[in-house]
């Protein structure tokens, strides 16, 4: 802290010049970034070209479907740049600004290395447990009919497991790297126009989604042609094509690995400062939300970075991965089973999908324009959710005409020559699929519909009254998503049923192939639906960076329109991302079956509950998602009590805060939260991981003792089945729930019932404080739960057998 800060002479706070602590004590770039900018920009050049060099000549030594691949992901890569350089061109504003936005900048590097370095540690200790795991395991027919032994199998599991844990931590990275600049750009923009500052916002969003995007499919593109490369796929005695979607597996597991701890740590860094923030600066003292005088303000502003930029960067990136995987094997074990001559396109598929998903994002994305008539901060506002819909609209029709053309290039075979038209219908229910779920969650947390409104007016009644009716408008909440999922899920099975496509023995064979199909209809728009999600902390903060810097009052309504649009749109790429995770797991549970098949020599179709150790492994399953989900809160109200207690303290030690005479110790909450959230993310991170290998070990030398050869996996598919179905529900109430409480919060605070400051407004505060641990930390960590238990069952399956 500077000593300008610590020991503040009297005088008038708003008089001097306002400076903000620099959080910074180390240099907080990643090391792998320092190397790079330390590279001379001729050499870097030289072996950027290099690397292009033998990337295209794996891809075209393997398929030109790889090649096309890797040319979408390089030219939506230079694309990101371009935003970037658009983003970074705008102007900062005034030095308080600028000088706010480098100490949340600091904080949110900073807190990002220490998290990062500690979750790399783990990954590393869980990468030598598989590679012990995977030279003592058992081999499959397949893989010995190939040649790849035990040892091949373990190097490359970890390789993949070590770059999808490289990739999603570069993801999050990313997320965050952007949102922290562009934020202070927003502000700067609010104080013009409106529309300048959301398409600001809306592009700054745009370059971390393309990037995260674009890294999940080249990473796993690169993947898949250096093993067909190495392995000699499709030479006679060696590994065949539509296994090596297997071999990619790791890659997803070491994706979700860094996904569920950066969830949870950034989860329950920003609800911690955020709670306690709001409930001694708000409720006790009576201070606007992110005013300068509150202790625990850059902490909170930092949280909305970690929190909701880079921590949903590595989820949407874990989610991507998850799926493309997920499709691929499904598509390969397919078209093995239908004897189809030319498998690479049911395979590639998925990858192709998601490079579509490049391009059309990106229409959308410069699709929101500032328009031919700037609009002054005085003049009437346009909607900011109806613009951004406008440009989710745009996406929509793309990736229906997009999806219709990828599914007649690699999905046609002379075998069913319909059958590509089928599949095509299979992505059209997913993009549906997807819209509705958008909407759905829109109508419960957009404070335009009714569920929030009537939410707001519960307010008035106490605080007791807000939280009985924000309880069950999230519980009211889950009906219609259920509802949709199961209608795409039965909807894309009988199409794909009914393709035409059937194996030697004449059986259909192509059902859950169409419902892979339809996952990735869902997220074939996951760039734009990311793009609108990271507008939201990015709105936020810029809102925060406003009021301290003591903005007109005029700017800030700019910004707090933004901000609940933000919110909503939050909540919409979670709803969106839980129903991903249920498709996406369903596909990944069905792999684990064949995977399980494989190994232990006989059929394994189906799991029978009425078994009462299955049973209790499907009991299991339920507790741990309550469970987990009980220790997330319970992390975030522990810390959020230090962050309270320290508020106080400075509240009551130095008195001239409230008068704007002396100045806040804003580190000092920064360094409370930082240091709490590593030390509680550990906990639950570490529930999830060990507790489907104990139960599959423990159950399996049971089912040695009583000559139940597939006891161990059949408890643990009927843990991770009731863990999804359980997870699914638990996740759509805490995100609705919480993103409810918010926006009627911001409701009242645009000058109905009572307006700021109200005891209405106290209520609902209350209300968004009950919230924020659901939406931001318990619930975005229960989706990557469920993804991550479907490929760790995967990858573990030989030790339950």
């Amino acid at each position: 802290m500077d000593d300008d800060i610590e020991n503040a002479s009297l005088g008038v706070y708003q008089d001097r010049q306002r400076t903000f602590p620099d959080m910074r004590s180390k240099v907080n770039t990643p090391l792998i970034f320092r190397i790079l900018m330390g590279i001379n920009i001729r050499v870097l050049l030289v072996l950027l070209l290099f690397a292009f060099g033998v990337i295209f000549y794996i891809g075209a030594s393997t398929s030109p479907i790889i090649v096309f691949v890797f040319s979408i992901c390089i030219v939506s890569f230079c694309f990101s740049i371009y935003l970037t350089k658009w983003v970074l061109s705008k102007d900062e504003g005034p030095q308080e600004m600028a000088q706010i936005s480098e100490a949340i900048r600091d904080g949110a590097e900073g807190f990002f290395r220490t998290q990062y370095s500690t979750i790399s540690k783990m990954a590393i200790l869980l990468a030598v447990v598989i590679l012990c795991i995977y030279l003592f395991r058992s081999t499959t027919p397949q893989q010995e009919s190939s040649g790849i032994g035990r040892s091949t199998t373990a190097y490359i599991t970890v390789a993949a497991f070590l770059l999808g844990a490289l990739c999603s931590g570069i993801a999050g990275y990313v997320g965050m790297w952007v949102s922290v600049r562009a934020n202070v750009r927003v502000s700067s923009a609010a104080r013009r126009s409106a529309r300048e500052a959301l398409q600001i916002a809306v592009r700054a969003g745009g370059f971390s989604a393309i990037v995260v995007v674009g890294m999940a499919v080249i990473g796993i593109a690169i993947l898949y042609a250096a093993f067909h490369v190495w392995l000699d796929v499709g030479s006679p005695g060696s590994t065949k094509v539509t296994d090596l979607p297997l071999l990619l597996v790791g890659y997803g597991f070491g994706a979700s690995f860094v996904a569920l701890f950066a969830q949870l740590g950034g989860g329950i860094y920003t609800k911690a400062a955020d709670v306690g923030a709001d409930l001694v600066g708000k409720v006790e003292q009576g201070i606007p939300e992110d005013d300068p005088r509150n202790p625990a303000v850059i902490a909170d502003l930092v949280g909305d970075n970690v929190g909701d930029c880079a921590a949903r960067g590595a989820d949407l990136f874990e989610s991507i991965a998850a799926e493309i995987i997920s499709a691929m094997i499904l598509g390969g074990t397919m078209a093995e089973r239908c004897k189809i001559e030319d498998p690479s396109g049911f395979i590639l598929f998925p990858l192709v999908v998601h490079s579509f998903d490049l391009v059309i994002s990106s229409i959308g994305i410069l699709s929101i324009r500032r328009g031919t008539r700037e609009a002054g901060v005085k003049s009437p506002i346009e909607d900011p959710m109806a613009i951004l819909q406008r440009g989710y609209s745009v996406t929509i029709v793309l990736a229906v005409l997009t999806f219709g053309v990828s599914t007649r290039w690699l999905l046609h075979t002379e075998q069913a020559p319909s059958a590509w038209f089928n599949f095509a219908l299979c992505g059209l229910v997913g993009i549906i699929t997807a819209y509705i779920f958008v909407w759905i969650t829109k109508y419960y947390t957009d404070y335009k519909h009714e569920p929030v409104r009537s939410l707001a007016l519960s307010s008035s009644t106490g605080h007791g009254t807000n939280i009985i009716a924000g309880v069950s408008l999230g519980l009211e909440s889950t009906a219609l998503p259920v509802l949709v999922i199961s209608v795409s899920i039965v909807s894309a099975f009988w199409l794909g049923r009914t393709s035409g496509l059937v194996d030697e023995a004449g059986n259909p064979t192509g059902g859950l192939f169409g419902t892979a199909v339809a996952t990735m209809g869902m997220l074939s728009t996951a760039a734009y639906v990311l793009t609108m999600d990271m507008f939201g902390p990015i709105a936020d903060n810029a809102g925060g960076i406003v009021e301290m810097s003591q903005q007109p009052e005029s700017v800030r309504e700019i910004t707090d329109l933004l901000d609940a649009v933000g919110n909503t749109t939050k909540a919409t790429t979670k709803g969106f991302a839980i129903g991903s995770a249920a498709l996406a797991s369903f596909l990944l549970f069905s792999a684990y079956m064949d995977e399980v098949a494989a190994f232990a020599h006989e059929p394994f179709k189906q799991v029978d509950i009425a078994i009462p150790e299955v049973f209790i492994g499907g009991l299991l399953g339920s507790m741990l998602i309550f469970l987990f989900s009980a220790w997330a809160c319970s992390a975030v109200g522990r810390t959020a009590q230090e962050v309270v207690k320290e508020v106080r303290r400075q509240f009551i030690e130095r008195p001239g805060i409230m008068d704007y005479t002396e100045k806040p110790e804003y580190g000092r909450c920064v360094a409370i939260v930082a240091s709490a959230s590593l030390r509680e993310m550990i906990k639950p991170g570490a529930l999830a991981i060990i507790s489907p290998m104990a139960v599959g070990f423990l159950f399996r030398i049971l089912g040695h003792y009583t000559a139940q050869p597939l006891l161990g996996a059949k408890v643990v598919a009927a843990m991770l089945m009731f863990a999804t179905v359980s997870g699914i529900l638990m996740a759509l109430f805490l995100n609705t729930a919480g993103g409810a409480w918010d926006n009627a919060k911001k409701y009242i605070e645009t000058g109905v019932l009572g307006g700021k400051g109200s005891d209405c407004h106290k209520a609902a505060v209350t209300g968004d404080t009950v919230g924020d641990p659901f939406k931001d930390t318990a619930g975005p960590s229960l989706h990557v739960l469920i993804k991550m238990l479907a490929t760790i069952t995967l990858v573990m399956a030989p030790i339950f057998l």
